[in-house]
């Protein structure tokens, strides 16, 4: 069970929101900018919007820019990622710029800047017990697997990472996962899954636990 020290209880949470309030500050005109891009390139709703678990489970609206267009087979279905995500969203992800919104998320107090990656609701059966540990936070903008792999990593090793971060969550952590995800952004590193547009569908490990990563 995660136990919060002095940094989570009372420093953690107004560093997030004064850091994000100076963050959609300064990063106003990009946010401008981009959010028109998105208009032009990809039309309304310029901002996704999608439930997403958070901590100790708790669903909430997580808001990014919208990367993909609304293509639909001659049946109305939605086609598959690879189909729908055009040069422009792809462009958008690789810089993390889609993320920006989620700077709201972190205001209204849904999220953290770092913590393990808010994902899908219906992920929430699929975990074991190692793997739900995930939720005993605030989920993150960034965390461990985004500067460890990002999507070019397995899910199982993700979920390592990110029970790792629940159970060392320091002030000099979190900078440090800070620092490496600006590097990791400006190398573009491991923005797809190979072979994939997009990670693929977490579908549920066939161990009952996994290991935790081991401490560097």
């Amino acid at each position: 069970m995660h136990k919060k020290h002095f940094y989570e209880k009372y420093i953690k949470r107004p560093q997030d929101f004064i850091c994000a309030l100076l963050a959609l500050i300064v990063l106003s005109p990009v946010i401008l900018v981009t959010a028109i891009l998105v208009k032009i390139k990809l039309g309304s709703p310029v901002i996704f919007r999608q439930e997403r678990p958070g901590k100790d489970g708790k669903i909430f609206k997580m808001y990014k820019f919208r990367s993909m267009s609304d293509k639909r087979d001659p049946n109305g279905n939605l086609l598959p990622d690879a189909d729908r995500l055009t040069p422009f969203g792809i462009k958008l992800r690789s810089t993390s710029l889609d993320e920006l919104p989620e700077l709201i998320n972190i205001l209204k107090g849904d999220m953290s800047i770092v913590g393990p990656r808010p994902l899908m609701v219906e992920y929430l059966p699929r975990y074991n017990e190692h793997q739900a540990r995930r939720h005993e936070v605030r989920p993150g903008i960034t965390g461990l697997a985004q500067i460890h792999g990002r999507n070019s990593i397995t899910w199982e090793e993700k979920f390592d990472w990110d029970v790792k971060y629940v159970d060392n969550i320091t002030f000099s952590g979190d900078w440090k996962i800070i620092f490496q995800t600006v590097a990791t952004v400006l190398k573009r590193d491991g923005i797809n899954a190979e072979g994939e547009a997009t990670m693929g569908a977490f579908m549920g490990s066939e161990k009952e636990s996994a290991a935790a990563v081991s401490k560097e």
